[in-house]
């Protein structure tokens, strides 16, 4: 028999609204449910997909996953990108050691894609980008810009959502790999409040982390649900010395042990505090109100700069001969800004012909005993290892109302206005390093300046249920977006940038390893954008449901963007269906990745070196191939089955995404002469000691298909209630195009760094008073990579990680949990360099590659107690 919408009450209407406005809504498979639900709890509700009321899993013509509250809560990490890897196997995260800016704020990659190609919502808006890009982002996220998920904490969320499909016909740019939507807890009463402690049981670092949620009514009609979170987390170490290092120990120095960190960085007062307001006014109406604000102080390391061969500090010519500054040169009586008068005598060359230079006999009279010459080695004779990081605020704030119109041409329809900006600090830091130009009068700690990302959305979106003739009522949206983007480049202290009176004799400008941002570089960088769309749901039969949906965006900088979607869902038994959805998608390029410069260190060949980031319209960028960015454009399609009989729930799809026009950083190219004039006449500092330049570009295709299959099944068990879930992911990326701009190594680590095949299987039981949760994550075959270079690169074996967890209920009210991640301490793949190579395994002081997809910090254990009221 037809159902006829238009017959619901309106209050009926207006609670379907409440779930659906503003987003997509999509029913889905559930990862590891509560281990006392049954069928209904696991067919979940999501508000991302389409536009039209919410509906079972078993109705969704797209899949996504939904992790739960109770879920986000049974992990030890106290990082959310680490809680929802345990939960999403298509969904990986790296440690990032050493990664500059992607130390800070790790980007994640969902179906292989970088982390701005993944949308994320809170509470179905759009969230505002991190101000922090990825310049070293171990190739996959190369240049990537995506919003900073770590600051979102797990006892703030009722759910996390994870469509796994395309979505940019309904949300706009970043929705090509998916979309995760981060649910707030709307509860009007009760709440918790809990402690937790973890320990690395390898080295015994330590993480330690309070909490809490509260509910409470807003008069009658309304409710305000706050949480907050704060948490601090030691400094891993997973290295061994370096032989340099400890060559330089036994001549007699005095080098850290180790010289060189590989591990997680430290993170100090991690803050976070969150708000979901909700309140009935009446007249079909509601008002809404969301926001947070998120503080951390990060510390990170960074690479060993040799006492000998370190470039532009202590030798200019790989370690041959030593860097030797005149502090007072030229002839007698000649004047030297910044220097003493001249004397008429020349410092000496000093080679390098020992394993400590300090101890050379010229060295001692020639530098050490003559006032007027200086090398490094006088006040830093071990060599030295920065130690980069820097403050990371974010703040956000989304108001609206939502409502259904009563009179008039638009009675019926139902609303949903609403505006929201976001702002993303990072004030970076750059400690136990020096401004070489500045000799002996150089700091040892600067603030090389602050990137500023700022986002500001309006939003329209309406909904109008029409009888058309079909099978039900046909659900028609329609909607308008604006959105405005800036990134600012705040200007360091001048010591990070200053042009030192050493210069002219080869010294480093600027904070070694991060110099400054200079006022030349400083600005506000602007871009807007606005977009309208339609939808529409078409109930065909009882048995066919079809969805489409298009969108319109015009971007003030590149032009405009078309896209569209077709969803469809067959019913063909009461128990199975089939699924399948095709979309054009983009990315549009930040406003960052377009404007920023920056000058970091990496390794070339083994060897650090000091690169440019330009903008890709700079002279040189153009020179090398660089051009003014334009927008990813995308292409995909799934195919999927869902099934569900009794206690069993099981969906199957099948997802190819193709990418064109890929935006990232390209290769690091080496600098020619002709290169560094055109780069001084463009004003680029420092440019003597760079030896590479690299910038955002257009340059590659690809391909990535997989296979998703998630499975939940309900069973008693000894005594208790029990469900067991299975979550399998395979995916492959192929690259499909490329020039040199790219080069063939940053092509294999795109295609092998992550595992093709991700598994998870999760047994979550229950008794009257114990809850016990049990997780085994299977990650298959990997290229494992040390310090980003070719030559370390080998295939990382599959593995099995195993965590687990124990609750006990004291009371109604008092809960104790203990459990361990990576339960049985599986190790990561230890570095083992071809010998082809020449190279030893421990030549950086690495002990484990960093592309391990479970990390490398090894088992952590953990204790919680929490109070529920």
């Amino acid at each position: 028999m037809k159902n006829n919408i238009n017959s619901v009450s309106k209050a009926v209407k207006l609670a379907l609204f409440a779930t659906a406005a503003s987003s997509v809504m999509l029913s889905s498979n559930v990862s590891a449910q509560a281990a006392d639900a049954n069928v209904e709890d696991v067919e979940k509700i999501a508000v991302v997909g389409s536009r039209a009321a919410p509906r079972s899993v078993a109705e969704s013509p797209v899949p996504i996953d939904i992790i739960g509250g109770e879920e986000l809560a049974k992990a030890g990490n106290t990082d959310m990108l680490e809680i929802l890897k345990g939960a999403v196997p298509s969904l990986n995260v790296h440690t990032n050691p050493i990664s500059d800016a992607a130390t800070l704020v790790r980007p994640a990659n969902l179906r292989g894609l970088p982390s701005d190609s993944t949308l994320i919502l809170l509470n179905g808006k759009r969230r505002h980008r991190s101000s922090v890009i990825a310049f070293l982002g171990g190739g996959i996220n190369d240049g990537a810009q995506g919003p900073d998920i770590s600051v979102i904490p797990s006892v703030a969320m009722k759910q996390v959502e994870v469509l796994r499909d395309g979505a940019a016909a309904q949300y706009g740019s970043d929705a090509i790999a998916g979309v995760m939507n981060f649910v707030l807890k709307d509860d009007a009463d009760g709440g918790t409040i809990y402690a937790k402690a973890g320990q690395y049981t390898d080295e015994g670092e330590n993480m330690t982390e309070v909490g809490g949620n509260v509910g409470m009514p807003l008069t009658d009609d309304g409710f305000v649900n706050l949480s907050f979170q704060y948490k601090n987390s030691d400094a891993t170490s997973r290295s061994v010395q370096r032989p340099d290092a400890a060559a330089f120990n036994e001549a007699g120095l005095n080098v850290p042990n180790p010289a060189q960190i590989w591990g997680s960085p430290e993170v100090k007062d991690d803050i976070t505090l969150f708000m979901n307001v909700g309140l009935d006014l009446g007249n079909d109406s509601e008002a809404y109100m969301f926001g947070n604000y998120s503080e951390r102080d990060v510390r990170g390391g960074f690479y060993y700069r040799n006492p000998h061969t370190r470039g532009t500090v202590y030798s200019l010519d790989g370690g041959s001969t030593l860097l030797v500054g005149d502090l007072t040169p030229g002839p007698v009586g000649q004047v030297n800004p910044g220097l003493g008068l001249g004397d008429g005598i020349s410092c000496p060359t000093i080679p390098i012909t020992s394993g400590n230079v300090t101890t050379q006999a010229d060295y001692i009279s020639g530098v050490a005993n003559d006032p007027n010459c200086f090398a490094f080695n006088e006040i830093i004779p071990d060599g030295f290892t920065p130690n980069f990081g820097g403050n990371i605020t974010d703040t956000s704030l989304t108001m609206g109302t939502k409502g259904e119109f009563t009179d008039g041409a638009l009675s019926g329809v139902l609303y949903d206005f609403s505006g929201s900006v976001g702002r993303s600090e990072s004030a970076f830091l750059i400690f136990n390093t020096i401004n070489a130009s500045l000799g002996p009068d150089t700091p040892r700690d600067f603030a090389p300046g602050k990137y500023i990302q700022l986002e500001k959305n309006f939003n329209a979106d309406f909904v109008k249920f029409v009888d058309m003739g079909l099978y039900d009522d046909v659900n028609l949206a329609a909607g308008l977006e604006w959105h405005e983007e800036s990134f600012e480049v705040v200007a360091g202290d001048e010591a990070s940038f200053a042009v030192g009176p050493l210069t002219s004799q080869g010294f480093g400008i600027g904070s070694n390893g991060f110099p400054g941002f200079q006022p030349a570089a400083a600005g506000v960088f602007t871009r807007r954008n606005a977009a309208a769309y339609i939808d529409a749901e078409l109930p065909m039969t009882e048995d066919l449901l079809v969805g489409a949906a298009l969108r319109f965006e015009n971007y003030d900088s590149f032009g405009s963007t078309t896209n569209y979607k077709i969803s469809a869902q067959y019913n063909a038994t009461d128990d199975l269906s089939f699924r399948s959805s095709i979309s054009s998608g983009f990315r549009a390029p930040t406003v960052g990745q377009a404007n920023v410069s920056n000058v970091q260190t990496n390794l070339d060949g083994g060897v650090l070196v000091d690169s440019a980031l330009l903008p890709p319209t700079n002279p040189i960028s153009v020179q090398l191939g660089g051009s003014e960015l334009q927008p990813e454009e995308s292409q995909s399609y799934t195919l999927g089955a869902v099934y569900s009989a009794g206690d069993l729930f099981l969906t199957v799809d099948y997802y190819n995404i193709e990418v064109t026009d890929r935006i990232s950083q390209s290769d690091k190219i080496n600098l020619t002469a002709t290169d560094k004039d055109v780069l001084r006449a463009a004003g680029v500092p420092n440019v003597d000691s760079l030896q590479q330049v690299s910038f955002f570009t257009n340059d590659f295709d690809t391909t990535t298909q997989g296979l998703d299959v998630v499975a939940n099944y309900n069973a008693e068990v000894l005594d208790g209630d029990a469900v067991f879930s299975l979550a399998y992911n395979w995916n492959e990326t192929t690259v499909d195009k490329f020039s040199d701009i790219t080069g063939a190594f940053k092509v294999k680590r795109l295609e092998e760094d992550l595992p093709n095949h991700r598994a998870t299987l999760t047994w979550a039981q229950s008794w009257d008073n114990v809850n016990a949760f049990t997780r085994v994550n299977y990650y298959g075959e990997y290229q494992g990579v040390h310090v980003d270079y070719d030559a370390t690169a080998i295939t990382a074996s599959s593995s099995f990680t195993v965590d687990a967890e124990v609750s006990y209920n004291f009371t109604d009210t008092l809960v104790l949990t203990v459990g361990a991640q990576n339960l049985l301490n599986k190790e990561a793949e230890r570095i083992n360099i071809p010998a082809a190579q020449g190279i030893p395994n421990n030549n950086w002081g690495g002990v484990y590659y960093e592309t391990s997809p479970y990390g490398f910090n090894g088992r952590l254990a953990y204790a919680k107690v929490a109070y529920n009221f």
